[in-house]
């Protein structure tokens, strides 16, 4: 949990979101529009400490911490609003990076529709943390766009995330592991790192050797290429 893997970058990459949005979930923002109220806001993932720019900085629980959040984000929830929210919850768990805990997946939904009654309705609040909670067989639980995401996190033995799954790949299973790669991103099946195979793409290797190579189904090596295409355009 205290080794930093990831620079902000780095991890934005993994999780599919932009770099800006990231950095000021790991390191906070503060705003000053002319003529307005100043805007903060504090980090709400994990960010240790670094001696140079450019270091990476985020641990694996920051990722995992991210991940959650980018769910929150493709929700349509805006994060803002439910940053309080998300600091009460971690108080009422009483655990430590709630946010990459199995509890926020066993327990979070009910706890976070009932944190919602604590907060004045009139920025919207209240509504938008019951936007994250729908009610099925009698039961909150999480909106399917939160629960498909914290699917793909696997739990250790003392509830944190031990493995997550990269939720924006179609065909290829792309995994981060602490224990595998020093937690860079690589093919579940061979365990080949992304950025091994993607540099060989970038060089002008045939796809289907590069597959071969690996280990790899085609499908899925075409599946991180288009990915990352995505992001280069």
């Amino acid at each position: 949990m205290t080794t930093p893997l990831y620079t902000t970058a780095e991890a934005a990459r993994a999780l599919g979101v932009p770099a800006p949005t990231f950095s000021t979930w790991a390191k906070g923002y503060s705003w000053h529009p002319k003529g307005r109220k100043a805007v903060s806001g504090d980090p709400i993932v994990t960010c240790l400490p670094v001696k140079g720019r450019g270091q990476p900085c985020i641990p694996y629980i920051g990722l995992a911490e991210g991940l959650v959040l980018a769910a929150i984000r493709r929700s349509g929830v805006p994060l803002q609003r439910i940053r309080p929210a998300l600091a009460i919850l971690a108080d009422e768990m009483g655990v430590e990076h709630a946010l990459a805990s199995r509890r926020l997946y066993t327990d979070g939904a009910e706890l976070l529709f009932d944190v919602a009654d604590r907060f004045e309705d009139a920025e919207g609040t209240a509504q938008s943390i019951r936007d994250l909670v729908v009610l099925r067989s009698g039961q909150r639980v999480f909106t399917d766009v939160i629960a498909q995401y914290l699917q793909q996190i696997t739990y250790d033995e003392a509830g944190f995330a031990k493995m997550i799954r990269l939720p924006q790949y179609a065909q290829a299973s792309v995994v981060v592991d602490p224990a595998r790669s020093f937690g860079q991103p690589i093919f579940s099946q061979g365990g080949a790192r992304i950025a091994d195979v993607l540099e060989r793409f970038w060089a002008g290797e045939d796809l289907a050797e590069v597959a071969d190579d690996y280990g790899v189904p085609l499908a899925s090596v075409e599946d991180v290429v288009r990915v990352a295409s995505q992001r280069a355009a």
